[in-house]
């Protein structure tokens, strides 16, 4: 009888235990995963025309044309088409 007592016990803390680390897991990963795509996908949704971006590659141009899902950056002496998603910072906002 003393026996059965302590291993449900036993359970009860590996249960609570496993509870606490589900928490610190969502906390550390989970949660600021999604802040950094919620705000990507706001950058996204917000480019201009005229705005000088950064793409996620290192790549610095102006946008000069947008639509859905696509912009197109002058760079240099030419221009690239790329995927929205694919701007990871707007220059002057990385204050």
């Amino acid at each position: 009888m003393v026996v059965l007592a302590q291993e449900s016990g036993a359970g009860i803390s590996s249960l609570i235990f496993l509870a606490v680390m589900v928490g610190i897991f969502y906390l550390l990963i989970i949660r600021p995963q999604r802040k950094r795509a919620r705000a990507q996908q706001e950058l996204a949704e917000s480019l201009r025309i005229g705005d000088e971006v950064r793409t996620i590659g290192g790549i610095h141009g102006v946008v000069t044309s947008l639509d859905d899902t696509s912009a197109v950056l002058r760079v240099e002496d030419g221009q690239i088409r790329i995927s929205r998603r694919a701007i990871g910072t707007r220059i002057g906002d990385e204050a």
